[in-house]
């Protein structure tokens, strides 16, 4: 038995690297303007020569899977302190709070001049999520089921988008761009000191995450069992919230907000997989949240090229209905432990 789950492990993290090379390569191939393999295969080995490829597309595929990547694991990290699968980041309105301080981040230090860097951007999405996890922590408290929770949380989510709209009508035109293109979720832009920061971050989050494994599996059969194993419940928590906060903090600092892709990735990961241990899951939801999103962002670049969609349009097609399915497929009656 043993043997054959270890098999089904290998056979689909063999799946999602073919799949995540494929579109890799696919991503950085396609768009408004084409080049064949030997073209794209020279632009790699010669990055001196620069180019489209090298200057371009690569940083955004590189962007695509390492942001996406984040959001997955954000999202199951979140569905394990709820013990629930319907929790994320986007629907829970902590990617809406996290937007609304990097907005005001924006405005503020561009009206005056003041050149913004990565890390700004990330402080002030990382506070922005905690204030955000903070309403819903408190919401918690007294709302017991959880579909009353998302509501709460889309709720959080439109009073930030709201106060974002107020903070925009006061801004310079040139800031008005710059926060509107970045508000609807885009990898586009993205340099490569962007990629070298979100993988220091995400890869930083990534690997606190692992050494959690333990805790989290034990967390994943109650309080009562976590407890008896030794675990500090009180302090674990804090763990997990810090730890989805920096991972979903990361993405909209880079990419503004994206989507259902925090609650969709864990899901069919789990479904793939058929497990929801922690040493399987957490590089199962980081490859998984990366093919997709190298997937929709494939769909955005080429779909109505040379424009481009935005990112998080292509993922709620696609993560709403898992979503969905998950909200008709819980009994009914149900509560969450939250």
């Amino acid at each position: 038995m043993r043997k054959n789950t270890s098999l089904r492990y290998a056979a689909c993290f063999a799946l999602l690297a073919v799949l995540a090379a494929v579109l890799l390569v696919w991503n950085i191939n396609a768009g408004s303007v084409d080049f064949t393999a030997g073209e794209v295969l020279a632009a790699l080995l010669e990055p001196e020569d620069g180019g489209i490829i090298w200057t371009i597309r690569l940083p955004r595929v590189l962007a695509a899977a390492i942001l996406g990547g984040a959001l997955a694991v954000s999202g199951f990290l979140l569905q394990t302190f709820f013990a629930n699968p319907i929790a994320g980041p986007f629907v829970l309105g902590i990617s809406s709070g996290a937007k609304l301080t990097v907005s005001l981040v924006m405005v503020l230090l561009l009206s005056r001049g003041i050149v913004i860097g990565s890390a700004a951007l990330i402080a002030g999405a990382f506070a922005g999520s905690l204030l955000s996890m903070g309403f819903i922590l408190l919401l918690s408290r007294r709302v017991k089921q959880m579909s009353m929770l998302v509501v709460s949380g889309v709720m959080i989510g439109y009073i930030c988008s709201a106060i974002t709209d107020f903070v925009v009508t006061f801004a310079d035109d040139s800031n008005i761009v710059n926060l509107h293109n970045w508000s609807l979720g885009s990898f586009s832009g993205t340099s490569w000191e962007n990629v070298r920061t979100m993988a220091l971050v995400a890869g930083g989050a990534l690997a606190l995450t692992f050494l959690l494994a333990k805790p989290i599996g034990a967390y994943q059969m109650g309080e009562v069992y976590a407890q008896n194993m030794g675990v500090n419940v009180k302090r674990f928590r804090v763990q997990l919230i810090l730890l989805s906060s920096i991972l979903s903090a990361c993405v909209t600092a880079f990419a503004g907000p994206i989507s259902f892709v925090g609650i969709a990735a864990p899901h069919l990961m789990k479904s793939l997989f058929r497990t929801a241990k922690p040493l399987v899951m957490i590089p199962a939801c980081f490859l998984g949240g990366a093919v997709f999103c190298l997937f929709c962002d494939l769909i955005a670049r080429t779909a109505f090229a040379p424009r481009d969609m935005s990112i998080s349009s292509v993922t709620a097609v696609f993560g709403a209905p898992v979503v969905l399915y998950l909200m008709a497929s819980r009994k009914s009656g149900r509560g969450a432990r939250v």
